[in-house]
């Protein structure tokens, strides 16, 4: 089924008719989500005001974590089924990933000085969470670190796949050690344990955030197959020059 959307032709009409969908709602259900969660909920209790940096650092947090799981997964199809478009979808998610790391690792500091006392400690998940930051720097530089792209992607791959033995820990962390991070309170057996003041602005800005999510890779996957394709017409011509024995332009 999805072998048919490896012609850059398919794909790209695929991703012109979803586009829509994923921009518009994002945009929208974000906006609602940012009222709620700044002007219509109610201040915590105990922490007061502060408490409205959780309907951007929960969310943030989520998605890193979806993130890079998609990654690993798009990672393990390009590996064994060596599909075109797997490689090119995880090198595309990669950025968004790291920008939604670095806001959850950003928001989480804000959140804990008035909390904790402190901007940074090292916690269990706080760690594991800076570790999958690096994780995500790691992938790029190593998919961009050699001549030959296919290298590149098997490396970086190769990578996702080792890493993603830490999105359970950061999952488990606060199950499995003492840490200053509460239990989950929204994905839970038993329940949310958290007011529907509360969780419905939360939800709202996780849909945002994931819609988001797919326009960006979206837009990021059209832009690298075009990348390739200049990159390929330009190496055809390189090649076609000089089997005729004329030298290309200098500068």
């Amino acid at each position: 089924m999805i072998q048919k959307y490896a012609n850059p032709a398919r794909f790209n009409r695929l991703a012109s008719r979803l586009m829509p969908w994923f921009a518009w709602p994002a945009g929208l259900i974000l906006l609602g989500g940012l009222y709620f969660a700044l002007i219509a909920s109610p201040a915590d209790y105990q922490q007061g005001e502060t408490v409205r940096i959780m309907y951007v650092h929960v969310p943030a947090a989520w998605m890193a974590l979806f993130v890079y799981s998609s990654m690993a997964i798009a990672s393990a199809v390009g590996l064994i089924w060596k599909h075109p478009l797997a490689h090119l979808s995880a090198e595309a998610a990669a950025p968004i990933g790291a920008c939604f790391t670095f806001l959850c690792l950003f928001t989480g500091s804000l959140w804990g000085k008035p909390m904790w006392g402190t901007w940074w400690v090292w916690d269990a998940r706080l760690t594991s969470v800076l570790v999958l930051f690096f994780l995500y720097l790691g992938y790029m530089a190593l998919n961009s670190a050699f001549d030959d792209p296919s290298r590149g992607e098997r490396s970086a791959a190769i990578l996702a796949l080792i890493g993603f033995i830490n999105v359970p820990i950061i999952k488990f962390s606060v199950d499995w050690w003492n840490t200053l991070h509460q239990p989950a309170s929204v994905v839970k057996m038993a329940g949310p344990a958290i007011h529907s003041s509360m969780l419905i602005p939360l939800l709202m800005m996780a849909v945002g955030f994931t819609l988001f999510f797919f326009a960006v890779l979206l837009i990021r996957m059209r832009s690298l197959m075009l990348a390739r394709r200049a990159r390929g017409l330009t190496l055809a011509g390189l090649h076609g020059m000089t089997a005729s024995g004329q030298q290309p332009a200098e500068g």
